[in-house]
């Protein structure tokens, strides 16, 4: 559980990193509630073997953005290097945003492994770290104490190596399951697919018929007695704005300013309807794209 501080040995750290293939981050943030986060640590795992923290690092990087900017330089933007995450849409404010390359989020490959294979109430890295890897009594205590104090505890520093490894391992898990979400279409048992589609099929209708009841009386509820948000639910107001213009005076104003719009119109049934005989003297493009709907036999037999 290495604890760097110094300028020199984080860079010589850094230097060392960019022969890794792959690495699993971690930061704490220093203020996190206040308008001016501050980068306080940055924590790197490159052994997913490791269950020890011998080679899990905590680099200090509280005030030291040259050192920040090295790591970003050279890690973060490096496209040899695999960079692993939880929710790294949050560490990647502090450590390159866009311009990094090659990130993987752990939280990402979560959502998209469905509930049968991954059932667990949230997402979070510690309902994962204790449902899928068997991690016990995680405690996320420090996960909000002062990062941006020093020196800090022991207990503060022992949170933070820990991250990075229940990470690894978080991240190994969610490979294998990724894995079995999509597998070789052609080597698919379609007889077990169908029988487990049948099983959910009436459930899930049940389900969201019920819970689109809700949402709508849950939005009617809150709107009538002026409650935005609560402890569970928050209304976002949004608006679409659509911007028309009368077909016959663009075209006057395409005629007389010869401007070049040319561009395929889409014709509608009504449109086409509308033309008739006309469409005769249109040179038409006619685009046909074949899909394919799952209907089920218990639907057919309910028509």
């Amino acid at each position: 559980m290495p604890y760097l501080s110094s300028a020199s040995e984080i860079n010589h750290f850094i230097s060392e990193c960019t022969q890794a293939n792959i690495l699993w981050l971690d930061t704490e943030v220093a203020d996190f509630r206040t308008k001016k986060p501050r980068l306080s640590l940055i924590q790197v795992l490159d052994d997913a073997h490791d269950v020890s923290g011998v080679k899990s690092f905590i680099l200090d990087v509280l005030e030291q953005p040259d050192i920040v900017a090295n790591f970003i330089n050279k890690i973060m933007i490096n496209p040899a290097i695999e960079k692993v995450f939880h929710n790294a849409n949050y560490d990647l404010k502090f450590l390159g945003a866009k311009k990094t390359k090659n990130v993987t989020c752990t939280l990402e490959m979560a959502r998209k492994i469905p509930y049968y294979l991954l059932p667990l109430p949230n997402l979070k890295l510690q309902t994962l770290a204790t449902g899928i890897c068997n991690f016990q009594n995680i405690n996320k205590q420090e996960q909000t104490s002062d990062w941006g104090q020093r020196p800090l505890t022991s207990e503060q520093i022992g949170y933070a190596y820990l991250d990075c490894i229940y990470l690894a391992q978080v991240h190994q898990k969610l490979v294998k399951l990724s894995q079995q979400v999509s597998p070789e279409p052609s080597h698919e048992d379609i007889i077990v697919l169908s029988t487990r589609y049948q099983e959910i099929e009436q459930k899930y209708k049940l389900l969201n018929s019920e819970i689109e009841h809700l949402q709508e009386r849950l939005k009617k509820a809150m709107l009538a007695q002026n409650i935005l948000e609560t402890a569970d639910f928050k209304l976002t107001p949004y608006e679409r704005s659509t911007v028309k213009v009368a077909f016959l005076e663009l075209a006057e104003l395409v005629s007389n300013q010869k401007l070049n719009l040319d561009f395929p119109v889409t014709l509608t049934k009504n449109l086409q309807k509308d033309l008739a005989e006309h469409l005769e003297k249109l040179h038409l493009n006619e685009e046909k794209i074949t899909s394919f709907r799952l209907n089920s036999r218990n639907q057919e037999d309910d028509n």
